[in-house]
């Protein structure tokens, strides 16, 4: 019923920016929560950055490089990534807590299939 579809990764030099985009679609009723998440090889996955109504979160990591913002109208959430280093490298996820229209009461969580971002130093 719900779907996240990400978008935007890519290879990139140390220093070089992207931008993810994250489109959410399907049978929704309200989105309480967006966020971005990474897991690079051998690690456990982890958080970058989490946008809900009242505060939004940056892992340490990527403070003052990464933005999250949102496109309510569209549903998409984006994530602005400057300044890149070869440990940014991951494979990216989009997550996020929706009511559904079948629903409406209880938040489910959701994730995206994930896109590959390539940091070369």
């Amino acid at each position: 019923q719900v779907q996240l579809v990400e978008s935007g990764g890519g290879l990139v030099q140390a220093g070089g920016s992207l931008r993810l985009s994250c489109a959410a679609s399907g049978s929704i009723f309200r989105i309480n929560a967006m966020g971005w998440y990474r897991q690079a090889p051998g690690k456990q996955r982890e958080l970058v950055a989490r946008s809900t109504t009242r505060s939004t979160n940056y892992a340490d990591s990527v403070k003052g490089r990464f933005t999250i913002s949102s496109d309510d109208a569209k549903r998409t959430m984006y994530l602005q990534m400057d300044s890149l280093k070869p440990e940014d490298t991951a494979v990216y996820y989009c997550n996020a807590d929706i009511q559904t229209y079948g629903d409406r009461y209880v938040p489910r969580n959701y994730w995206g299939q994930g896109t590959q971002v390539t940091v070369s130093s």
